[in-house]
């Protein structure tokens, strides 16, 4: 528990370390706490020969410590390499006719949207991003197809999951909400727009007729 004020600190309250001294790390001072039993805390001394170099690892620290705690909040992960927008695209797609009507496009085009991920993977490892989502949809296809994604250091589809190559869900699940939340802003703005053009035509046409009968 934590104490504010040192009258109130018991023998219960205290912890216990192995190793307590004073080091100097460049030109400051700093205490280390070392060899503790059960810590609930700890810190990680990052440096470098730049402050750019320094900055930079904090950054890549910080974001693998946040994909750490996302698998400990919720402990379930997803093959990487666009496998799982694969999947997706494939379950969406097969949803759609069941929607039918116009909307049966919208479904199929979100579809498609989702798979703009593994495309775009393939372009930017210079590869042809059609053969590859042809040869993901055929891997998909087949009963352990969803583990298949695509490695841009070999340039190929491969088992992402024999690999280690995974992510969190609730990173992919965020991403997508995310993309789906900004989608939708923009088909509203659009159509905002769209109606105030129709509104100024109507009134122009009308307008136009009242000065034909004066």
């Amino acid at each position: 528990r934590l104490v504010t004020n040192i009258e109130d600190l018991t023998e219960a309250d205290l912890g216990f370390a192995g190793l307590v001294e004073e080091r100097r790390v460049g030109d400051e001072k700093m205490v280390f706490v070392e060899q503790c039993k059960n810590p609930r805390a700890v810190s990680i001394l990052v440096r470098g020969g730049f402050e750019r170099l320094v900055d930079e690892a904090e950054r890549n620290l910080d974001d693998a410590l946040s994909v750490v705690a996302d698998v400990v909040e919720e402990p379930y992960i997803l093959p990487a390499g666009g496998a799982a927008e694969v999947e997706a695209a494939k379950a969406v797609r097969a949803f759609a006719p069941k929607v039918g009507g116009r909307e049966q496009y919208a479904v199929e085009a979100f579809a498609r949207a989702l798979e703009a991920i593994p495309k775009a993977l393939a372009e930017n490892a210079g590869l042809d991003p059609i053969d590859i989502l042809t040869e993901l949809t055929h891997k998909h296809e087949q009963p352990d197809g969803w583990r298949y994604g695509l490695d841009v250091y070999q340039g190929k589809v491969v088992d992402m999951i024999a690999l280690g190559l995974i992510e969190p869900l609730t990173v992919k699940l965020n991403a997508l909400k995310v993309a789906v939340e900004a989608a939708s802003m923009i088909l509203r703005i659009d159509e905002i727009i769209a109606a105030s053009k129709l509104e100024k035509e109507e009134k122009e046409k009308k307008e136009e007729k009242k000065e034909e009968f004066d």
